[in-house]
């Protein structure tokens, strides 16, 4: 009896000791806004875009770079607006301008986007979209924000996977006047309209707050379910490379987790997050939110493969059917393919957005182009799937140059 009474207040103390960690780690999270560590930028104007349409305020201690457009063509009806954001640091500028391109060559709404980049691409960022022809400008607005982490663990997420990657996660706490928002990695092309992901915003339930690609649809040669050693989303996991959100829906959410009983909201959780499973994760802040959506699984819309199309899909063969009968519609050049020569049907389609002048028609200019370099690349797995590329792609130059 005497060993069962030891055992129990073992337990008690553990459990106890726990808790007391849990707290503390919850406490460092609820910081006011101005701990975030943040050098305000200079700001050129006061209106920021929101879905209410309504003239809105930085975030506390949060300050961006505003370019409006004079002469803008958009409506005064804010709504309308699509955004879109970044996170750009290291040698990543004509990555992400390409990027920006191919949003603004395609989509039918206008384009406000958020640049999160360090402080000594602001310029460039400024001075390569101000170059583009002033009818291109007329079509988007952009902001540009300094990297932005709580003050007392900025380092560690800063080098959590790759620099600043993880600033997706705090978005919903600094764009906090933003309803909805589309994240994209640097290294994603639009090949049809922005605004038909933004659509799926319409299809979500009561329950949705973000939707996600699966990380593969192969169990066989996927990676989660083979090697990682913490909880994670489905079968295969989610990639968060192309991530929509409902953010006033995540700030309003509390999180079911596995280090309290008690659901968290999302500020609350994710530094104690990190540092429960900081040594079991690889894949950084998108393991970060497969374990999340692993726990809230009825919060997550999925959407299929070729809305986030990676060499995965093609590289061992053909594995995204969703592709194969409809085409790509984003593509996704992770693992630096667009710079090397790996997966040169990737490369090609990279080279031709980046090439295409703007003003000029788009079938000599950008799809003959790249359908011949397509040709070349036929030797390869994923060049013998490149007509699953041009496939969307011919349909979306079509149709922008009706709207034109």
């Amino acid at each position: 009896m005497r060993c069962y009474l030891h055992a129990l207040l073992l337990c008690m103390v553990f459990a106890f000791l726990s808790l007391l960690y849990v707290f503390n780690q919850l406490a460092s999270t609820l910081e006011e806004p101005g701990e975030w560590t943040v050098r305000k930028a200079h700001r050129t104007a006061d209106r920021n875009s929101h879905d209410t349409g309504h003239a809105v305020r930085k975030a506390p201690g949060v300050a961006g770079h505003d370019r409006e457009r004079s002469g803008t063509t958009f409506k005064e009806n804010r709504d309308e607006r699509i955004h879109l954001a970044v996170v750009a640091c290291g040698p990543r500028l004509e990555e992400t301008v390409n990027m920006l391109k191919s949003a603004v060559l395609f989509s039918k709404k206008p384009l406000h986007f958020h640049i999160f980049a360090e402080d000594h691409l602001h310029d460039s960022f400024r001075s390569a979209l101000d170059s583009w022809p002033s009818l291109v400008q007329a079509r988007f607005n952009f902001t540009t924000y300094p990297i932005t982490f709580p003050s007392e663990n900025a380092n560690e997420w800063k080098k959590l996977f790759k620099p600043c990657a993880s600033q997706r996660l705090f978005l919903p706490l600094i764009l906090k006047n933003v309803d909805s928002l589309l994240y994209v990695d640097t290294d994603i092309l639009f090949l049809q309209p922005v605004d038909e992901i933004w659509g799926f915003l319409s299809q979500f339930n009561s329950s949705h707050l973000a939707a996600m690609a699966p990380e593969h649809e192969e169990p066989r040669i996927a990676w989660y379910n083979r090697f990682a050693r913490h909880p994670y989303y489905g079968k295969t996991g989610i990639n968060s490379g192309v991530m929509l959100m409902n953010m006033t829906r995540i700030r309003e959410k509390y999180f079911k987790n596995d280090m309290t009983v008690v659901p968290l909201r999302w500020e609350e959780m994710l530094m104690p997050l990190l540092q429960k499973y900081k040594l079991n994760i690889t894949w950084g802040d998108q393991d970060l939110l497969n374990i999340i959506f692993h726990h809230n699984p009825e919060s997550l819309y999925v959407f299929p493969c070729q809305w986030n199309y990676r060499p995965d899909h093609c590289i061992y063969g053909s594995n995204c059917k969703q592709a194969e009968q409809e085409g790509v519609f984003i593509l996704h050049g992770n693992r630096g393919v667009y710079h090397d020569d790996k997966q040169p049907a990737f490369r090609a389609v990279y080279e031709a957005i980046q090439k295409h002048p703007f003003g000029e028609n788009m079938v000599n200019s950008l799809l003959l182009p790249l359908e011949t370099a397509l040709q070349a690349t036929t030797n390869t797995y994923c060049g013998r799937a490149s007509h699953l590329f041009t496939k969307r792609l011919q349909q979306s130059i079509k149709d922008a140059a009706q709207r034109r």
